[in-house]
């Protein structure tokens, strides 16, 4: 089950109440399976939102941050515990090392970078833990239609393509998360050609 979800979300908001909403069902559901955030740190954003409606809602919110981003005085000022790195490379090893599980919200370059980061070392077997895109209305769909480009033009395998949960609702992709088990193609290397 999983106890620490690190969540990877835009340090932007775009006003979206439906992506508001979903933030808020996701921070409920989190604290009533007693599920901690891992994110960045930021009060601004998505991050902000996340992390303010874990709080209100008595959850706990840990915080990974590098110090320039501290400096510019956008890290959260209410955290259960903020942690603070050197620099990006420290903030995203210990944000992964302190997490159970991903989610992906909307977001920027940033947040893709996160994604694909912890999606290959997933495909890759440097870990098995669950990755989700809380794909809030259909905001990742051309993303996922990008990967099914990658399966046909034989660039990327099904059995890897597969192992992202694709959610919209909160309390589903929990469910899911829970249940997964990672099973990564461990011979991508030797059949280059992916026939």
């Amino acid at each position: 089950m999983i106890k620490s979800l690190c969540v990877y979300c835009g340090s932007n908001f775009n006003g979206d109440p439906q992506l508001k909403s979903a933030v808020e069902s996701l921070a409920k559901i989190m604290v009533q399976n007693n599920i901690k955030l891992v994110f960045g740190g930021g009060s601004v954003g998505v991050m902000g939102l996340i992390a303010d409606a874990v709080l209100e809602n008595g959850g706990e919110a840990i915080g990974v941050i590098p110090q320039f981003l501290m400096d510019k005085e956008v890290g959260h000022k209410g955290l259960t515990e903020m942690i603070v790195t050197e620099n990006m490379h420290q903030r995203k090893q210990k944000m992964a090392d302190l997490s159970d599980a991903f989610l992906i919200l909307p977001g920027g370059f940033g947040t893709l970078e996160e994604f694909f980061e912890v999606l290959t070392w997933l495909q890759l077997g440097l870990h098995k833990k669950p990755i989700g895109v809380l794909n809030v209305n259909g905001f990742y769909n051309p993303l996922f239609m990008q990967m099914d480009v990658m399966v046909e033009q034989r660039f990327l395998k099904p059995i890897n393509r597969s192992l992202v949960i694709n959610e919209a609702e909160p309390a589903k992709m929990i469910e899911l998360m829970n249940a997964f088990e990672a099973e990564p193609d461990d011979v991508w290397f030797k059949d280059r050609n992916l026939i």
